[in-house]
């Protein structure tokens, strides 16, 4: 058995409602791993997860979808998704539901080889955004020589994004705060302030027109312009608008497309490797010890530096 700590949420509601527990891991059976965590990536869905006004019988709550470490143990003839693997092997692992912990038992068909050139927090970051953006860029099916809009360019799915859409040969142009300028252009994006006159902005930036436009936000201003941009619905897809989606009839990813789950599970390889091939990297904003995740989800709910957060251990 292996003792590893774990946050859980024991009630719905904000960072206050988290709570650090032990618990006792069974050791792996056959097509297991125990992994030692390192760093667990930090995305908005960890505190969607447990935000009020849900069902008290799903109580408690893990939480935490990805994470970085090294492998703790193997089951009997478990090999993880990458190809073999040994004890203190470096490894990453998408997909689990528990990764707010110190050590977790995983299916090793969601474990692979961590990238060695990232670090573990951004390693334990790669791979929620990185399907995600994936997903987006297989959808609208960018080309090159394309010009790509991207709403919330700065963020962590539109970090991903730009770098995705540029490998692809594509020119982009992403929104964003002033302050995060430099950032985008860091990444080969041309970029654009949201807020009004943001349509007359983009036209500016995209002499020949705009062909797809990859929304990461959600909001009414983002939605509006890129149909005013795009006539071509199947060239615009959302993250997050899921209401104006239905009403307009651009595309969605995420939990309300089945196809959603799969792709970024067959993803998850192709990601690894631009990552490994330093072709995709993942900003650090800020990290927190594994002691403070109430802060460190404070951190993730409000305004933080450009770049992704992670608990260390």
């Amino acid at each position: 058995m292996t003792t590893a700590r774990r946050w859980v949420a024991k009630a719905f509601g904000g960072p206050e409602v988290l709570e650090e527990i032990s618990v006792e891991l069974d050791d792996p059976g056959p097509g297991e791993v125990i992994v030692e965590v390192r760093a667990s990536g930090m995305n908005p869905a960890d505190y969607k997860h447990f935000g009020p006004g849900q069902d008290p019988k799903l109580l408690p709550l893990t939480i935490g979808y990805e994470v970085a470490g090294v492998l703790g143990a193997l089951g009997p003839g478990a090999e993880i998704a990458s190809g073999g693997g040994a004890v203190g092997d470096e490894v990453v692992a998408f997909q689990v539901t528990d990764g707010y912990a110190s050590a977790l038992r995983a299916g090793a068909a969601d474990v692979f080889a961590k990238p060695p050139t990232l670090t573990f927090a951004q390693a334990a970051n790669l791979l929620l955004v990185g399907t995600t953006a994936a997903e987006t860029v297989h959808v609208v099916g960018i080309s090159e020589g394309e010009t790509v809009l991207v709403h919330g360019a700065a963020g962590g799915v539109g970090t991903s994004v730009v770098q995705q859409a540029v490998l692809l040969g594509a020119t982009v142009i992403g929104t964003a705060a002033e302050r995060d300028f430099d950032a985008i252009r860091g990444f080969g994006a041309a970029p654009v302030a949201y807020g009004p006159g943001l349509e007359n902005r983009v036209r500016e930036a995209a002499s020949d027109g705009v062909d797809a436009v990859i929304d990461t936000v959600g909001v009414d201003e983002a939605i509006d312009v890129s149909l005013a941009l795009v006539s071509a619905r199947q060239r615009v897809v959302s993250t997050a608008a899921f209401g104006r989606a239905k009403r307009d009839g651009f595309q969605i990813v995420g939990a309300a497309n089945p196809r959603s789950g799969p792709f970024r599970a067959a993803a998850r390889r192709s990601i690894i490797d631009l990552a490994a091939r330093g072709k995709l990297t993942v900003p650090i904003a800020q990290t927190f010890p594994f002691n403070e995740a109430r802060r460190a989800v404070e951190a993730l709910q409000g305004a933080h530096p450009y770049g992704k957060l992670a608990l260390v251990l």
